[in-house]
């Protein structure tokens, strides 16, 4: 089948992976102008890895590992107030998140077309195939269109309606960012944490930058997406006042070359399929970043929907047995987001952390 794929970071290639290794013909669209860069470490757990290793990329990730050691949370001087190991932040495998996205493309790159700096407008289905429109490119028809597009996905807006209808804020908002080594850290993070506040920096690139996160809780608040500075502004109100070395931070974010702001929130759904269209990753069930899933998610996600795909008398059936096979994990992932959520913004001690590293049973799936 012909197979119309939006979105390039993590489910969608992947999902072309497998798409190609069944027999169908993938296109991936993808609105930025290549591949994407930036983005915070992300990791692997459970069955991802095996997932990793079907596909041959396993010990590409490995190659790429951030190697991190653990993370210290500490007070407004700096002191050590509790130590969170490194399978706590890291999962089993963790590679920035740009490497994944680079490994993923050069695995797919002579097996997938790729729309690059464009974007779906318009879907339109019947019997024969779904009819796409596209902001630059010509419009095409294919069998099938799969929404890999994350938590605010074109392909859920277009197909099943308003992102409001699906889309559960968590409560928290939070900016990523680059910045300069300024702690001298070795492959080690620091956290802080105050009521409704937290302050995050990992050391990243062989050390020689960090990842930051400064993260807040807030009800919904209105702001444009495409606005950085609108966004770093809303992070410096909720940090005036901050301690340890969060004003280091924020001067650093006005000057990062990657700056990235959003909400955590989880997607909910009572279908993932509507007709020829299906979503994938957090387009279908977003768990939130505080859930330490969302990747595994997307690679499981797109090895399950492919291989029902392959299987299955049609489409419609393979709909079907994807969102039966996946739903449970899914929504164990969920419920650990949520958990996690509400400790995320709490000072640290002890017993909260303690909490944190089997705050709810995680379920993992288990690869057929």
């Amino acid at each position: 089948m012909r197979i119309l794929i939006s979105g390039g970071s993590v489910a969608g290639p992947a999902l072309a992976y497998w798409l190609h290794r069944h027999g169908h013909a993938p296109t991936i669209v993808e609105r930025a102008p290549g591949v994407r860069g930036g983005g915070a470490a992300i990791d692997f757990r459970g069955s991802a890895l095996q997932v990793l290793e079907r596909m041959g990329l396993l010990e590409e990730m490995r190659r790429h590992e951030t190697g991190m050691t653990g993370m210290t949370l500490v007070d407004d001087a700096g002191a050590p107030l509790a130590e969170l190991p490194a399978t706590a932040i890291s999962g089993d495998l963790e590679v920035l998140k740009s490497d994944v996205t680079a490994i993923l493309y050069e695995a797919t790159r002579d097996t997938t077309d790729y729309l690059f700096d464009d974007t779906i407008t318009g879907i339109d289905q019947d019997g024969s195939g779904v009819h796409v429109t596209f902001e630059r490119a010509g419009s095409r028809t294919f069998d099938l269109v799969i929404g890999a597009d994350g938590m605010h996905s074109t392909v859920r807006r277009l197909a099943f309606g308003p992102e409001s209808r699906y889309v559960r804020h968590l409560g928290i908002y939070g900016a990523l960012f680059t910045a300069p080594n300024l702690f001298g850290l070795d492959r080690t993070g620091l956290m802080h944490n105050t009521a409704g506040r937290s302050a995050l920096a990992l050391a990243a690139r062989g050390n020689s930058e960090l990842r930051v996160g400064l993260s807040f809780g807030a009800d919904h608040l209105d702001y444009d997406r495409r606005d950085r500075r609108q966004q770093e502004k809303l992070v410096a109100e909720h940090f005036a006042g901050a301690g340890w070395e969060v004003p280091r931070l924020l001067e650093a974010m006005s000057e990062a070359e990657e700056f990235f702001f959003d909400s955590s929130g989880q997607v909910v759904m009572d279908s993932w399929s509507a007709g020829r269209v299906a979503l994938v990753g957090d387009a279908a069930y977003c768990a939130a970043p505080t859930s330490g899933r969302g990747t595994s998610q997307a690679l499981i996600g797109a090895y399950v929907l492919a291989g029902e795909l392959a299987e299955a008398p049609d489409h419609a059936t393979a709909f079907a047995a994807y969102e039966r096979e996946l739903r449970d994990y899914v929504e164990r992932n969920q419920l650990h987001g949520r958990a996690a959520a509400r400790w995320f913004l709490q000072p640290p001690t002890e017993p909260l952390v303690e909490v944190a590293e089997d705050m709810v049973p995680l379920k993992d799936y288990t690869v057929g």
